[in-house]
């Protein structure tokens, strides 16, 4: 007879199975941005379309993913916010047992000159004063699908040619997927090293929205 405890946790094997996988973790921290092309996730990963298809592939059959066809392209999406729940309860897990995490995260994702980063609530007041510009360091792709409003969309490889365009009389707060990305700290050091005041907000947008802050879409 078949026990049915075991077959439960033969599923949740499932899951632990298919995140076992450092491209298929990055697949859904790409993902929780907001829905993406095949083409456009292989490129941001840094992976090659025909492998991104095999991950995307698994993550379809553990029920982590869904798709839409439209013409000759396919689009991918996380199945529920319960998905990119999963995946950052992985981050926070891992950052707190495990000492190398905490170790690259203090090297690479912390201020080099020791300020604190803006949190979403701070943020949100001064974006409500008018006090700060904020700048959306993300790929166009992901601002469209969602932004703080007023954001300005600024991609961190258009940083540098587009410097004169920024205010240098109010201070300027970048933002880009989470605590475990690099291009807000990188817009910063950057910003600084031009005179600008600058600082970081360490969340993302699905932190701004979970704090009850509205969310715009679109280009910018």
């Amino acid at each position: 007879m078949t026990n049915p405890k075991t077959e439960l946790f033969d599923q949740f094997a499932r899951i632990g199975k298919v995140l076992a996988s450092r491209s298929r973790l990055l697949l859904l921290d790409l993902l929780s941005q907001g829905e993406k092309a095949v083409e456009t996730l292989a490129e941001q990963a840094g992976l090659t379309v025909p492998n991104t298809s095999n991950h995307l592939r698994e993550l379809r059959g553990a029920s982590l993913v869904r798709t839409r066809r439209a013409g000759q392209h396919m689009y991918y999406r996380l199945a529920s916010p319960a998905v990119r729940e999963l995946l950052r309860s992985l981050q926070d897990v891992a950052h707190e047992n495990l000492a190398e995490v905490r170790e690259l995260v203090s090297d690479f994702y912390e201020d080099p000159d020791g300020l604190e980063a803006v949190d979403v609530e701070t943020l949100g007041r001064r974006v409500q004063e008018g006090e700060v510009v904020v700048l959306d360091v993300r790929p166009p792709d992901e601002y469209a699908a969602g932004h703080i409003p007023g954001a300005v969309s600024l991609p961190i490889s258009e940083l540098e040619e587009r410097l004169r365009d920024l205010p240098r009389d109010r201070e300027i707060v970048a933002y880009c997927r989470g605590p475990y990305c690099l291009f807000s700290r990188e817009a910063v050091e950057r910003l600084r090293s031009h005179g600008l005041r600058a600082r970081r907000m360490e969340e993302g947008v699905a932190d701004w929205e979970e704090r009850g802050f509205p969310v715009a879409s679109g280009e910018g």
